[in-house]
């Protein structure tokens, strides 16, 4: 589990096939003190496990499906991606509950200033939209952003100048692709609403349904 808080940077300096995934040896910018075998850290956004760690260098596996859904399939060496170690119950919780578990890739369409910030705007699958509210949050490349505006075809977020200085956001273009994990409690009240209870107990049992005529009566939908 993560936050969407990236610690630091790091540059991808060795990528080698492993079976019909690949092996990614990254150079943090930070020490990974702590940090041991078998740990979890978020590479842009996606969850993958520490098998080899040396200084400030690690390696991590992934595996076709990780491959399939991150734009880590086109990673190429001298690449600069986002890192953020597991969450520690310990820690504060900023950002929002992010599983490193990429949905998919969104493409930059457009930055712009406003101010001190800049304003980017992504496109992202329909399938995506059903999980985004406005001010609702979502998790590019592993940050943790507010969604500012939704269209019929993505949605913009607001980056701070810190975001933008200490992530790869920042220099990031229009045309490139970015990691996309919606938030996942909007997953789980789908789940909640969409399956029925099961009925193997009989008509003796009786209990509560949630579902969109009831969250409607409820007040909640409007």
């Amino acid at each position: 589990m993560f936050t969407g808080i990236i610690e630091g940077l790091g540059t991808i300096i060795g990528i080698r096939s492993s079976g019909q995934g690949k092996r990614f040896t990254i150079e943090a910018d930070f020490s990974l003190e702590g940090m041991g075998i078998g740990d979890s850290i978020a590479v842009s956004g996606a969850c993958l496990t520490a098998v080899v760690i040396r200084g400030s260098r690690f390696e991590v596996d992934a595996a076709p499906e990780t491959l399939s859904r991150t734009i880590l399939d086109q990673a190429g060496i001298g690449e600069r991606v986002n890192l953020e170690r597991a969450l520690r119950l310990s820690d504060r919780l900023d950002g929002h509950f992010v599983s490193g578990h990429v949905d998919g890739v969104g493409k930059i369409k457009n930055k712009r200033s406003m101010g001190n910030a800049i304003i980017i705007s992504i496109s992202v699958p329909e399938s995506f939209l059903r999980y985004m509210i406005q001010k609702g949050s979502v998790a590019v490349d592993g940050i943790s952003l507010t969604i500012n505006e939704l269209h019929p075809d993505g949605f913009e977020v607001s980056i701070i100048p810190h975001t933008a200085g200490l992530t790869t956001i920042g220099f990031k273009r229009a045309g490139e692709c970015v990691n996309i994990e919606t938030d996942m409690l909007g997953k789980y009240v789908e789940r909640f609403i969409s399956v029925k209870p099961a009925s193997d107990q009989g008509d003796n049992v009786k209990g509560s349904v949630i579902d969109m005529e009831f969250l409607s009566k409820s007040g909640f939908l409007k």
